[in-house]
């Protein structure tokens, strides 16, 4: 699944949501950049096609992608940022180093361990990890109609995403990161977790064209997806054409301590 997402990396980039200015600002503040904002060096993991790269550029800092798809990390590179293929934990970092190590919406395809371990070896002192998703928070109308959907196309399925808040689901994933972090050696200080609620307003199409770029969905067939689409669209015409969804950006973060390094 992790690997489907460059079969369409303009979509992908094009409709994926990007982030809120004040995390990505906090970020770049908190970063531990030796010169100040504009000389913040950034490790961006699972860049994808750029999307949060081009956002910390965009606060003056210097980045650098590592992404294991070379379709994303090619649609990246035509967007100005330099990207190298691999998958993290086998990712050479030839000696260099960075003021902070962010993940936008990939450090589940991570393994926790060895993720934190690699990103302490590759953060200065003071350094920060920052790791955050992008949440659904549908109102329950809504979320109910897409369940029913998913119910009814794909009874089969292990996981209906939409059957119960969307947040909850990213308790488990959140302990066990933070977990992994903890374990890198003592590389690093408690764990924190931030939340930044905002919302975006979508149409009927906007909200069809986005929905074959999250997981699994690439694994359909084309009746099932078409059929999905179709029926989340009536759902959407059902309460006006359009809606509001709600997100909750989360963030799971972490400072380099002084400490031990890793290897």
């Amino acid at each position: 699944m992790a690997e489907s997402f460059g079969s369409d990396a303009a979509r992908y980039d094009r409709t994926r949501p990007r982030y809120p200015d004040a995390l990505v600002a906090r970020i770049a503040a908190a970063g531990g950049g030796r010169d100040g904002l504009a000389a913040l060096d950034v490790l961006d993991v699972g860049c994808g096609t750029g999307i949060s790269a081009r956002q910390f550029q965009a606060y003056g800092c210097r980045v650098l992608g590592v992404d294991a798809d070379p379709r994303m990390a090619a649609f990246a590179r035509r967007g100005g940022l330099e990207t190298e293929v691999a998958a993290f934990e086998e990712w050479d970092p030839a000696g260099r180093t960075f003021d902070a190590v962010a993940a936008g919406q990939t450090w589940h395809w991570v393994d926790p361990v060895a993720g934190a371990a690699k990103a302490a070896r590759v953060l200065r002192p003071g350094g920060r990890l920052a790791l955050f998703w992008n949440v659904f928070d549908p109102a329950q109308e809504l979320a109910a109609a897409f369940a029913d959907v998913y119910r009814r196309v794909l009874p089969d399925l292990p996981y209906n995403a939409w059957a119960a808040p969307v947040l909850d689901g990213y308790t488990t994933l959140l302990t066990k990161v933070a977990d992994g972090i903890r374990q890198a050696g003592g590389a690093f200080g408690e764990p924190e977790r931030w939340r930044h609620d905002w919302e975006r307003r979508y149409t009927r199409d906007e909200w069809l064209d986005q929905l074959p770029t999250h997981g699994g969905h690439a694994r359909l067939t084309r009746g099932q997806l078409d059929e999905v689409l179709a029926g989340v669209g009536a759902a959407i015409d059902a309460v006006g054409g359009a809606f509001t969804m709600r997100y909750a950006t989360v963030t799971l973060t972490a400072v380099r301590t002084a400490g031990p390094r890793v290897r």
